[in-house]
């Protein structure tokens, strides 16, 4: 089953097996996240050392690789192209100009002429057989779902998983969770450990939606041993749709992975200070629901406040379904957290 639960300003998207979460996916109707979008592009410059050139959109700066530019378009040279993939790890949207449906007019000014398929849509094509339920979530799924905004994970067979995202790569480092067992007893069980851990730890890359450069350190086995690990690992990488490749174990034991760069990942899109603002109007959603009598006040730090207060949408939205309008207080004092306390007169 495809879950959608809509809340102010968001839309969680999940795919269901068995009440099991098996990808999960955040949409934003205001600030969508742009992956197949068609542009009417400005070519700004070309850069020889970054082997491509810096785009104008409509709404932002993108980059597009020499190998999708096959016409070699010129500096102020307005062309379509369509984004390949979201804005993430601080760089901008990237683009092709490799494109079938082109528009005839392609003269000025900038400007978004198509939208590509959203996510739902993007799930429906890939789950044709998948019924879509607005029904809301469950406890259960909404803990699985808070689980994945941390940076630890526990997998089967005993083993905790340590995400470490960085613009360039993300670590992940397993090892036992447990108390330490005896030195003989730990070795003759590490690869059992780690071969049941793989389909799980797989499943929380998904989840996340973790991409690009993926490095896996395994757990207590030496270097020249975790090779043994590869055709489980494969069998279990083959499960995501998105098809990443294994390169192969590095000289210092690391599992090599390459998953395509599509969506911004799920840790992006949470501790944002939009995506903490827009958790915070789900909980002011609920006790208002719950008290709607009540006059609330949301405090937050100023970069989640001004972050809901430029996409006003969504506070708008959430004030349709309160008796009152919500208040919204700055606190320098807060950072990734929030209070929802009764507003003053």
């Amino acid at each position: 089953m495809i879950q959608v639960h809509i809340s102010p300003g968001e839309h969680r998207i999940a795919l269901l097996r068995d009440a099991d979460l098996f990808e999960f996916f955040v949409h934003r109707p205001a600030s969508p996240d742009g992956v197949g979008d068609l542009h009417l592009a400005r070519l700004l410059t070309h850069l020889p050392a970054l082997g491509g050139s810096f785009v104008a959109l409509h709404d932002a700066e993108g980059f597009l690789p020499d190998s999708e530019n096959p016409a070699r378009a010129s500096a102020g040279t307005h062309l379509p192209v369509r984004i390949t993939r979201a804005a993430q790890g601080g760089k901008g949207p990237r683009v092709t100009a490799r494109i079938s449906d082109a528009p005839g007019d392609v003269s000025p000014p900038v400007r978004l002429l198509a939208r590509g398929a959203s996510i739902l849509q993007e799930l429906q094509a890939a789950y044709p057989d998948e019924p879509v339920s607005n029904a809301p979530f469950d406890d259960a799924v909404e803990a699985r779902i808070e689980a994945l905004g941390r940076p630890e994970a526990m997998l089967p067979g005993g083993l905790r998983a340590s995400f470490s995202p960085t613009p360039a790569l993300t670590a992940i480092d397993l090892d036992s969770a447990g108390a330490s067992a005896a030195r003989a007893l730990k070795a003759a069980a590490q690869m059992a450990a780690n071969l049941a851990a793989l389909p799980g730890l797989v499943r929380e890359i998904v989840l996340r939606n973790l991409s690009g450069a993926i490095l896996i350190d395994f757990a207590g086995l030496p270097s020249r041993k975790r090779r043994a690990l590869e055709p489980a690992l494969r069998a279990a990488l083959a499960a995501d749709r998105l098809r990443p490749t294994l390169a192969g174990f590095s000289h210092l034991g690391f599992a090599e992975l390459s998953r395509p760069r599509l969506r911004p990942p799920l840790h992006e899109m949470l501790w944002s200070p939009l995506g903490i603002g827009l958790a915070a109007l789900r909980q002011v959603a609920r006790e208002a629901a719950a008290a709607p009598a009540r006059r609330l006040a949301l405090r937050a730090a100023p970069a989640v406040i001004n972050a809901l207060r430029a996409g006003g949408e969504a506070v708008a939205e959430l004030d349709r379904l309160m008796t009152y309008p919500l208040v919204c207080v700055s606190d320098p004092a807060l950072t990734r957290t929030w209070l929802i306390e009764d507003a003053r007169d």
